[in-house]
């Protein structure tokens, strides 16, 4: 019997020249959360020429395309559409110069710096590879573009909006990131794989004054400083060696001159923990040091702990993942690995929760092969090869491509094609 996987996949070559144009179209043209208009449109362009029945502006810009083709499971496939105000220094010729107001209202370049531009090609290729050759697979495919992963809001934004009344339940929801492994790799990982994630804005409140007379101030300046310094005591001494997690302070606000004592400081910080007993620990932690800081310093008022965005943790279900690795060591060999724990985070697991339905989740690596061979055997990995968020992430676009309309398709195949 020959190989479904295979006999889609035969047909990759044919498309590949327009996935690449479509990536480097979108690499050039990234939009933020929840503002991705041109992509969807793109995208649900690419889905009705493949004969796919389309749902748009499902949660503001999320699409929904799905493909019946028989009798048989209900698969549905996710890629994140959405951009980071970030300014691009790749030096790519299809680099982005776009600009775009924030939510904040304030101007900011806008790059495809997390992948999510390899996501949504990638996912397209599969959809077209699936619309082509029904031949080879029965059942219903649901490809599903969400917004805003980025701000943790886009998959709850597309529940909120119906999304489990405007698409069929799927039996298991499949997703992947590019990751900065050699372009080509393929991971996958049974239970945890990305962390929760809570980022928390800090105020605490002191009594302004001269900067010649402390006498007359409570200091918060002095009062963040300490509260940032104490704060890296919860993972150090708080936390058993073998329980991974991160504390991360990304921003302190304070004053405005030199010569001015302020009456408030802002600390804004980032928690990543892979399971609700440490990341509840870690988080009481904070507000147990927050406000003994405040008290060992007089402050006049007690200090706001507010949480700003939370993101829950990757679990991958045990028996797809089991399926999909499989197939994946059937396809792709040697290249197919069991990926190690992240320390990033995702919304992606609500959608399958509101179904109700398992899901996997795996990486794939976009990094020149012979660069990251070459920083691996110099053991500078972590200083030469750039990451998502960064700048100057750029996946290459071979294999990266290939590789992720495979992996889609062979994971989807797992079951439409059985």
């Amino acid at each position: 019997m020959a190989d479904p996987a295979r006999t889609v996949l035969a047909d990759l070559e044919t498309i590949r020249g327009d996935l690449e144009d479509l990536y480097q179209d979108l690499h050039r043209h990234p939009e933020l959360g929840l503002r991705e208009h041109r992509t969807a449109g793109k995208v649900a362009d690419a889905l009705r020429d493949g004969g796919y029945d389309v749902t748009e502006g499902v949660g503001g810009t999320g699409v929904i395309g799905v493909l019946r083709n028989g009798d048989g499971p209900v698969v549905m496939a996710r890629a994140d559409m959405d951009a980071l105000p970030v300014r691009e220094r790749t030096g790519l010729p299809y680099a982005s110069t776009v600009t775009a107001t924030d939510h904040r209202g304030s101007e900011q370049p806008v790059m495809h710096a997390c992948g999510h531009d390899v996501h949504v090609t990638c996912l397209i290729g599969c959809a077209q590879l699936l619309a082509g050759r029904r031949d080879a697979w029965q059942g219903t495919f649901v490809a599903l573009f969400q917004p805003s992963e980025e701000n943790g809001d886009g998959a709850d934004a597309m529940i909120e909006d119906g999304l489990t009344a405007k698409s069929p339940r799927p039996e298991v929801v499949l997703a992947q990131h590019v990751l900065p492994y050699p372009a080509g790799y393929v991971g996958t990982r049974p239970g945890s794989f990305l962390s929760a994630a809570d980022s928390l804005r800090i105020t605490v409140h002191g009594r302004g004054a001269h900067g010649s007379m402390p006498q007359a101030a409570v200091d918060p300046v002095v009062m963040a400083a300490m509260i940032v310094l104490r704060l890296q005591t919860i993972v150090s001494r708080e936390l058993a060696a073998t329980t991974p997690a991160v504390v991360t302070v990304g921003s302190i606000h304070a004053g405005s001159g030199p010569n001015v004592i302020p009456d408030r400081a802002v600390i804004e910080l980032n928690v990543r923990t892979y399971d609700d007993t440490t990341r509840t620990q870690v988080l009481d932690a904070i507000e147990r040091i927050v406000h003994a800081e405040c008290q060992a310093s007089h402050a006049p008022r007690a200090p706001e702990v507010e949480r700003i965005s939370s993101f829950p943790p990757t679990v991958n279900d045990e028996e797809p993942t089991r399926r999909v690795a499989d197939a994946f060591a059937a396809y792709f060999g040697d290249d197919a690995h069991t990926v190690e724990l992240q320390t990033a985070s995702e919304d992606m697991s609500e959608i399958p929760r509101a179904f109700g339905a398992p899901f996997t989740y795996w990486a794939i690596g976009g990094i020149d092969p012979g660069r990251y061979a070459e920083a691996a055997r110099k053991g500078t990995v972590a200083q030469d090869i750039p990451v998502n968020h960064s700048a100057a992430f750029a996946p290459v676009i071979q294999p990266t491509l290939d590789t992720g309309v495979s992996t889609l398709t062979v994971a989807a195949l797992a079951w439409l094609g059985s």
